[in-house]
């Protein structure tokens, strides 16, 4: 059996704290990685102690859920709380960054950004990692077994979600839906 290459290691991870997302609209992954090693990980979910999205349906203002802290957030804070430098390391996103986490990352001294999906990449976020010198590199993770796993929470969550855009159903029926999915996918 061969190894995997560094590549592929630091963003199974963060595929892997994806896993611990509360988000039901979205489950991203964070590792923020220096000298080959990993020095924090993040994953999008409410405060530490907080009601969360997958208990109680997402907190939405104008079309973003306010209750969720991003995976990269989480990553950093994580680094900052227990005194860890983040300057010149690296960092595996699930998802490209947000445009909020574009600036953050850029202020923490991330010099590498890898992700393994485009998701609404910004034109801005964009410009300000190349007037930044931050190098993104976009990384797709190869096969593994929790893949499809993830793949269909993502589709369930996305079919909910353009079903709550429609207004055909109330809350309840959409909070119960959302139960039933997470159900299925426990």
């Amino acid at each position: 059996m061969s190894r995997i290459s560094w590549d592929q290691y630091f963003m199974s991870q963060s595929h892997l704290l994806a896993l611990r997302s509360t988000c039901t609209r979205l489950a991203v992954g964070a590792t923020i990685v220096r000298e080959k090693r990993m020095i924090a990980g993040g994953y999008n979910g409410s405060i530490a102690g907080g009601v969360h999205c997958s208990d109680e349906g997402c907190y939405v203002i104008d079309n973003h859920c306010v209750r969720t802290i991003h995976a990269e957030m989480n990553a950093l804070l994580q680094c900052a709380k227990f005194g860890v430098p983040t300057e010149g390391a690296e960092i595996y996103v699930t998802h490209f960054p947000c445009l909020q986490c574009c600036k953050a990352l850029i202020q923490s001294g991330i010099k590498t950004v890898y992700y393994a999906v485009d998701y609404k990449n910004h034109p801005y976020a964009i410009e300000l990692f190349e007037q930044a010198n931050v190098k993104v590199e976009h990384v797709e993770l190869e096969k593994v077994p929790y893949e499809d796993h993830i793949k269909k929470l993502q589709f369930v969550s996305e079919l909910i979600d353009r079903l709550s855009e429609t207004k055909d159903l109330d809350e309840k029926e959409l909070l119960e839906l959302k139960r039933k999915s997470e159900l299925y996918f426990a």
